[in-house]
């Protein structure tokens, strides 16, 4: 780095100090910062646009500009080179701004008689916050010293902004974190829950941006940066006795924490003025961009790397940002980027809300939060940039929204809605002990989803019969190792011993997809959703499958068993897998185990294929369960991951109805017991809409067993069916619109 651009830059940042530890208010701040910078670059126009709201750009200070333009002149991101800069995030340096691409003139401004352009995006963390920008009469590009000189200076505006320098009488703009905020993401488990935030990664506030000592500040980096690189290689040294691919992991992460390259532009940062803990957020900002527009996954997954080691180094500069349990509020909501089920569990039961920025409908999280009825709202994009810990926020899991900071309007009417579902709880716990026998006197089996020891006490409180699914992959989800064959015997037996005789119907190993072991080699699939997953793995790795099958029966120690084999979509499939059971019978018998007293083995029906499978099939397999979820992707061909495609097709649509009353003739001729497992199950509209079709077991979460129950219990069946069979008579697309119409009278 050129001596002129250190000393200039070290230069404007001890001036920038003095203005912005000057008792001003915060227009007078920003009006002395862009003074400062155009002074010092040298230009006759500086410039600095903040985010109005999520799409548009104010022009808050200027010097050169007109003054009559400042908080009028607006724009929408993208707009203009200042709106490019802000959504590229890249900087937009030209000598003749005018003839650009994207130009665009404001003539409130004055600023056709400028030239040059060069535009920095003021950005933290990955955010946008604003754009910096400078011009001059003279037709030239900016030096790169110039550019690097002013991204250093755009960081501090990014963190005085953040930290409020910028409010107060006369503001140039809101205070952060201050004001109400409404997040719209998805609806991963419904529900409505309110109370505090509590941050899975805290925010790691940067109070002193700005250093007059860069010797000083070089030793606490590299002291910092030590301490880094001997946490990593500890937990190298600790994995070793684990897969060969994590420690691969683990090795890139080592090499990143030595990098060279990334260490010297912290210090060249630090050389020009930047405090150590600013050096480390700018190369932060910088992966986050970098991160935002990386199409290839492994460019992606080595920047998140770079993204968590800047994380831990600032953690190490700051003493900020632990996560201690202990200091949870009374009524925790836990808000997190995304968060994985072993992460998850560690959390336990007393949270009432989860927020996540990414996450998805199928990920196991989402399956622990449904299990524990905690209201879950996902893809709420930018909610932990926003929050702080011990903000009030109301999760609105039916609507897929999250109020942060809410109103007194808001909150009085969201406090009424809870009361209105406590009302209901009631209701549904005075007939948790009566059967779910509609009007006409047919009688439906309501069971459970399950996949953890926690879920069992649900089993007797929410009027479930039985365990309709238990999920067997999340004890090999939340384990850093195989399980053992004796691990998970002893897990199965309390499981049957909880249920006190019910029922429970263990599902094998159903991985792949969007359920990858952390201790197995993950596939580089185009469409996971249909690879190599469940059965397909079982049988491929018949090891594992076995082991589970011997634990499960075990488990049994002489009672009655019931197992089902995921994602069949041919009756070979379940003859191998069946073959597979037979021989863990055989082993056990030779070995003088006990073997159950009774063992039924089914299949998910999950896929349109199987429910055109030979008769055979119908007649050899003990029960059949359509697995809601997958079957309802694949029918549509709708990944329910995908926002833009999952919620266009409904439930209740007589195509995929009629495909359900086929599969219910083929088990009734059989005589083939069937039931429905999925989330659908648990919405009362739809549950009525199956029952009246035949099916007369449905599965579903514990917090719906009541909800369905109620609605069942208050109809007959057989106007059901009527409405149902008038609408597809009148060739209606969906069932929905009739029946609810008709439920508006009857209930």
């Amino acid at each position: 780095m050129p001596h002129r651009s250190e000393t200039e830059s070290r230069k404007l940042l001890g001036r920038l100090r003095e203005a912005l530890a000057a008792d001003n208010a915060g227009q007078e701040r920003l009006d002395e910062v862009v003074a400062l910078i155009a002074d010092s670059m040298q230009t006759e126009v500086c410039s600095i646009y903040l985010f109005r709201d999520a799409e548009t750009l104010e022009l808050c200070a200027t010097q050169g500009l007109q003054a009559e333009a400042v908080h009028q002149t607006r724009m929408r991101l993208g707009e203009g080179l200042v709106g490019l800069t802000a959504r590229t995030r890249t900087v937009v340096n030209t000598a003749d701004a005018p003839a650009a691409k994207g130009f665009r003139y404001m003539p409130e401004t004055g600023e056709e008689r400028y030239s040059s352009f060069c535009g920095i995006p003021i950005q933290r963390l990955g955010d946008v916050l604003g754009v910096l920008v400078v011009q001059s009469k003279s037709a030239r590009e900016f030096t790169p010293d110039e550019v690097y000189a002013l991204e250093i200076v755009a960081m501090v505006i990014a963190e005085m902004t953040e930290l409020g320098a910028f409010v107060g009488e006369g503001a140039a703009l809101s205070a952060r974190h201050q004001q109400a905020v409404l997040f719209r993401g998805s609806v991963a488990q419904e529900g409505a829950s309110e109370g505090q935030v509590f941050l899975h990664e805290p925010r790691v506030v940067v109070t002193n941006p700005i250093s007059d000592d860069p010797d000083t500040e070089l030793a606490r980096l590299r002291t910092a940066v030590e301490t880094l690189r001997r946490s990593v290689d500890s937990m190298l040294t600790g994995a070793r006795s684990v897969d060969a691919d994590q420690i691969q992991v683990l090795e890139a992460y080592r090499m990143f924490a030595n990098s060279s390259s990334w260490i010297k532009r912290m210090e060249e940062d630090v050389q020009n003025g930047l405090s150590a803990e600013a050096a480390v957020e700018k190369e932060q900002s910088l992966s986050r961009a970098r991160l935002g527009k990386a199409a290839d996954p492994y460019l992606r997954e080595r920047l998140s790397d770079l993204d968590d080691l800047s994380n831990r180094l600032l953690r190490i500069l700051t003493g900020q940002g632990a996560a201690a349990r202990a200091d949870m509020p009374e009524n925790p909501i836990l808000v997190a980027r995304n968060i994985g089920p072993g992460e998850l569990l560690e959390y336990g039961k007393k949270l009432k809300g989860i927020v996540l920025e990414d996450g998805s409908v199928g990920s196991h999280a989402t399956i622990v939060a449904r299990a524990w009825a905690i209201p879950l709202v996902i893809n709420a994009k930018g909610i932990t940039r926003e929050a702080l810990n011990g903000d009030t926020i109301l999760v609105d899991g039916d609507q897929g929204i999250a109020h942060l900071r809410p109103d007194d309007t808001v909150h009085a009417a969201f406090r009424d809605k809870i009361s209105m579902q406590a009302r209901a709880l009631e209701r549904y716990a005075s007939i948790r002990d009566l059967p779910a026998t509609a009007k006409c006197g047919t009688t439906v089996s309501l069971q459970m989803n399950a996949g953890l020891m926690a879920d069992l006490p649900s089993l007797a409180g929410s009027g479930a019969e039985g365990v309709g699914l238990f999920r067997t992959e999340l004890q090999f989800l939340i384990r850093n190792q195989m399980p053992r064959r004796g691990e998970l015997s002893a897990l199965y037996s309390r499981v049957l011993k909880a249920a006190q005789g019910k029922r429970v119907a263990f599902r094998t190993l159903d991985i792949g997809s969007d359920k990858v072991l952390p201790y197995m080699k993950p596939n580089d699939e185009p469409n996971p959703a249909m690879g190599w997953r469940a059965i397909r793995v079982g049988l491929d790795k018949p090891g594992v499958l076995r082991m589970q099958l011997q634990a499960l029966l075990r488990a049994a120690n002489g009672g009655p068993l019931t197992v089902m084999f995921p994602f069949i979509t041919q009756i070979n499939e379940f003859r191998a897998a069946k073959a597979e059971m037979d021989k863990a019978m055989d082993r056990e018998t030779v070995l003088g185990h006990p073997l159950p007293s009774s063992l039924e083995v089914g299949a998910m029906l999950e896929t349109p294929s199987l429910a055109y499978a030979p008769d055979a099939f119908f007649e050899e397999v003990d029960f059949v369960s359509i697995g809601g979820n997958d079957l309802k992707q694949f029918f549509f061909a709708a990944d329910r991951e995908n926002e833009r495609v999952r919620k266009r097709y409904d439930t209740l649509d007589t195509s995929f109805l009629s495909f359900i009353a086929h599969v219910i003739k083929r088990c009734e001729k059989a005589g083939t017991p069937l039931s429905f497992c999925g989330e659908d199950a648990g919405r009362p509209v739809e549950a009525l809409c199956f029952a009246a079709l035949g099916l007369r077991t449905l599965s579903m979460r514990p917090a719906s067993v009541g909800p369905v129950k109620h609605l069942l219990r208050r109809v007959d069946l057989r106007e059901v069916k009527d409405v149902m069979d008038n609408a597809i008579a009148n060739g209606d697309q969906s069932v929905r619109r009739a029946v609810s119409d008709w439920l508006v009278y009857q209930v």
